[in-house]
This record gives structure tokens, C-alpha cells and sequence, in this order.
């Protein structure tokens, strides 16, 4: 998430009440995850695994709970915990603003599209020429989304990421400030939910097509010209290459690439990234023609015990 201006290191640090290590101009663009931030973002690290990962990162600001070395050309944002204060700069920058009307003011929608009745379209959506919106589809603040696509009835874009942090008294959720952005000529079928970013965009490339309920968590990028079949989970921080196609059930781990024009057939757990150009099948996940012979082979048990005895 980029901010509507660059603002400098101290304005950033009085906002949540932090020290800070850098010069009190240092430049501040915008606030991301580790795995998509760019130089003047900030990013958050509460736990010593992870702070070598974000102290290298492209961050250039690094908001943590520990006082250490800064490296050269970056600066330090030292908060007794990151992870209320990452939520605190989500809701300054980006405040969950209420609607009492259908479809937003600020929204705005092209040339040729339709959007049926009972539809909800949040705050600055974007949507483009000729792309039809069937009945009770819920699109949140700030979705874009492109030409010529068609989303079918009760579909949910934009709901919040599903990221918890562990506390004494329960879960403490990380707010949601990111966007689904839906590409050209993209179809996605009914009652499907497909999740914002936490601070970035959760992205379905164009031309992709995917069938009735399927949900995609948080962040995850998906190519272009993919096909997806119904009942598949892809949880958040995936990446889907172009041309890959997901049969039915398939559920996926968080973090993992699937490699262009990989076929995973129905009710595989992708449990790791995989290569793409082959096809795959099971949980934990193979290669289909291995695993086949494997089953195979099982159901020779039987017949090699009696042969022992």
C-alpha cells in the first residue's frame, strides 16, 4: 500500500509513538508485506527468526521490537509491538469507512457494464467497459477490476485477510488495507470469495477463469489464462504461474509457487511449490503418473502377503 504522499521517518514514528533510528527526514512511501515490499516501504518484524529476512528485505524502514544494528541506507521504527502498530498506520492510512448506499459515489464504473440488482459496490471501486456483475455480488472498498469480466451471483471480493496473532486474552487480527484486482476477461463463478490483501493486492490475471466456489486467501497472485475448478482453497501468499489449471478440491498451503502450465488434478494438497509443465496428483503431492503406480502397488498388498505366507 502506497501512501497519498511521502511522508517523512518522524511524522511516521509520531503517528504510533515510537522511537526511531534515522535521520528524521528519511522518506516513507508505503507500508507492505516482506514478500512484496519495494524500497520506502515499511515493514513489521516481531519475532528474532524473522529479523534478518526483514532487515535485508527491500524495506528501506523496518518496524521491529528489538533495538539492533541498522543496516546502511534503511532506518528503524523500534516498537515495543509491530503488530498493533502496523495496525495502527493500516487504520490511519486506510480507516474502514461505512456505506449507507448500494453502490458508492466515489465508485467509479465503465461503459457497458451491468451490474444487477442487490449488488454492493464499496468506496474508489474501479470497474471497466462491459463487464456484467450478477445478482448479490459484494465487492469492497478499492477492488479494481477490468474489462469484460463477468462475475457470477453472491460472490465476495475484498473481505479481510484471515491473519491472527496469538494473544493471552485471544486473536488479534491484522487489519485488512489491500485490494483485489481482477484483470481483463476474467470469469469467476458463483458464491466465491476472494480475499484483499493485507496491504497489498490479492491478483487474478486476465483471461483466467474459475469455477463456483472457490475461495483465494490474502496477497496471492494468480496468472493469466488459468482455469480453476470449483471447491478449491488457495490460501494467501501463493503464486500461480500462467496457464496452470487446479481441478476440483484442490487446497493449497500459504507461500508456494505453482510453476506455468502445471495441471493439479482434483483433491491434491499442494503442499510445496512445484515445477510447472506436469501433472500432479495426491497429499502429499507427486507427480500423478508416480503416484498412480504407488496406489497401484498398494492394492497389491494383499496379494504379495498371501504369497509370503
Amino acid at each position: 500500500m502506497k501512501f497519498p504522499k511521502t511522508h517523512s521517518l518522524k511524522e511516521i514514528a509520531e503517528i504510533i509513538g515510537s522511537e526511531f533510528v534515522g535521520e528524521n527526514n528519511f522518506p516513507v512511501m508505503g507500508m507492505n508485506e516482506i514478500h512484496v515490499v519495494e524500497p520506502g516501504d515499511i515493514v513489521f518484524v516481531d519475532h528474532p527468526k524473522y529479523y534478518d529476512k526483514a532487515l535485508q528485505s527491500a524495506a528501506t524502514i523496518v518496524l521491529i521490537n528489538k533495538q539492533v544494528d541498522c543496516p546502511e541506507g534503511k532506518a528503524l521504527l523500534i516498537s515495543d509491538d509491530p503488530f498493533r502498530d502496523f495496525n495502527k498506520l493500516t487504520n490511519h492510512f486506510r480507516p474502514f469507512v461505512y456505506s449507507n448506499v448500494s453502490i458508492s459515489s466515489s465508485a467509479q464504473i465503465g461503459e457497458g457494464t451491468i451490474i444487477q440488482p442487490n449488488c454492493f459496490v464499496g468506496n474508489n471501486v474501479k470497474i471497466g467497459k462491459n463487464s456484467l456483475i450478477h445478482a448479490n455480488v459484494s465487492i469492497y472498498d478499492h477492488c479494481v477490476i477490468g474489462d469484460n469480466v463477468v462475475i457470477q451471483a453472491g460472490t465476495i471480493l475484498g473481505a479481510d485477510a484471515f491473519y491472527y496473532k496469538k494473544r493471552p486474552e485471544g486473536f488479534d487480527q491484522l487489519l485488512s488495507g489491500g485490494r483485489v484486482v481482477i484483470e481483463d476477461n476474467v470469469g469467476i463463478g458463483a458464491l466465491c470469495t476472494i480475499d484483499r490483501g493485507v496491504s497489498g493486492d490479492t491478483t487474478i490475471g486476465a483471461g483466467t477463469k474459475i469455477d463456483n466456489q472457490v475461495h483465494v486467501g490474502h496477497d496471492t497472485v494468480i496468472g493469466k489464462k488459468c482455469l480453476i475448478a470449483a471447491q478449491t482453497g488457495i490460501a494467501g501468499c501463493v503464486i500461480i504461474e500462467d496457464e496452470v489449471t487446479l481441478w476440483g478440491q484442490v487446497g493449497t498451503t500459504s507461500g508456494i509457487t505453482i510453476g506455468t502450465k502445471a495441471v493439479i488434478m482434483g483433491q491434491t494438497g499442494v503442499t510445496k511449490s512445484v515445477d510447472g509443465g506436469k501433472t500432479y496428483f495426491g497429499t502429499p503431492i507427486e507427480e500423478s503418473r508416480e503416484k498412480l503406480k504407488q496406489l497401484a502397488n498398494i492394492k497389491r498388498i494383499p496379494e504379495i502377503i498371501e504369497k509370503l505366507k
